[in-house]
């Protein structure tokens, strides 16, 4: 798998500028860039700055994160995930990237049947897809293993995305997500997913708490927790997948830290899960 980094993971002490010279630094292959860290970052630079630095750099951007809230939109809220799109997909033009991460809605009291949230995902999804397909760009559906989410799993995100049925739309396993889901009772269930339907694997470990007592501010580097992510490796081995292992971390003790600690850190904490015998 290559090493990539995602910006969450130092999204409050450092920048897009400060992050993609660190982790060219530290060896990173890949990096996904925050919408609002890019937001940010283009009201005192242009992007063609971004633009130079990839062409003669090692590190590459791999895709964007991220449009939240996809599902149950009122038509403002759906206008605002789509003007995300779009300018996700302008930049990638410019510099380069073409997986944008999807978010099924969290929200507490959101009392919908499973019925409901296939046929509201695949409408919204199949929405995008056309938008994102003329762009160049894939999209990759996350389900978030939050109590109030209502895309929680591992096989409901793969029924709604082969209900979608489009080339340019997948799924992200994100290692802690399934974790809050079921505890990876079985991580064999990645055998069941098609490789090229997994656009990006998020690694990041877990405090040892109670399940309902977790949240993502306990998210800890690979290796530090109790999630399974040797047997993970394995069986994305099992199953051939070769691309992105992203960090993606959102702990506050990280975020009081030197950056430039986080990166280094990162890297050697999550290289041993790169490769492993299926």
């Amino acid at each position: 798998m290559k090493l990539g980094f995602n910006q969450a993971t130092c999204m409050m002490n450092s920048t897009l500028e400060q992050d993609i010279q660190l982790a060219e630094s530290y060896g990173y292959d890949v990096i996904e860039l925050r919408l609002d860290m890019l937001t940010n970052y283009l009201q005192q630079h242009d992007i063609s700055e971004l633009a130079a630095f990839f062409a003669t750099s090692h590190l590459q951007p791999y895709g964007y994160n991220s449009l939240e809230d996809i599902t149950f939109c009122d038509p403002e809220s759906w206008r605002e995930k789509r003007d995300q799109l779009a300018f996700a997909c302008n930049v990638a033009s410019t510099i380069g990237g073409d997986c944008l991460v999807v978010v099924p809605t969290i929200r507490a009291g959101l009392a919908r049947s499973q019925d409901e949230v296939i046929k509201d995902s695949v409408k919204r999804l199949r929405e995008m897809s056309d938008y994102a397909g003329e762009h160049g760009m894939r999209l990759a559906f996350e389900p978030i293993g939050s109590a109030h989410c209502c895309v929680r799993s591992l096989p409901l995100a793969m029924e709604i995305v082969d209900a979608v049925d489009r080339s340019n739309v997948g799924l992200v396993v994100d290692a802690f997500n399934l974790f809050l889901f079921d505890q990876w009772q079985d991580p064999t269930i990645l055998r069941q997913v098609p490789t090229e339907k997994i656009f990006v694997y998020h690694i990041d470990d877990s405090d040892d708490l109670p399940v309902d007592k977790l949240d993502h501010c306990h998210r800890l580097f690979p290796g530090n927790g109790i999630i399974p992510l040797t047997e993970i490796s394995r069986q994305l081995a099992s199953i051939h997948y070769t691309g992105p292992c992203s960090l993606e971390l959102f702990n506050p003790g990280y975020w009081r830290m030197e950056a430039r600690d986080v990166f280094e850190i990162g890297a050697n904490k999550t290289r041993p899960f790169l490769n492993a015998d299926a």
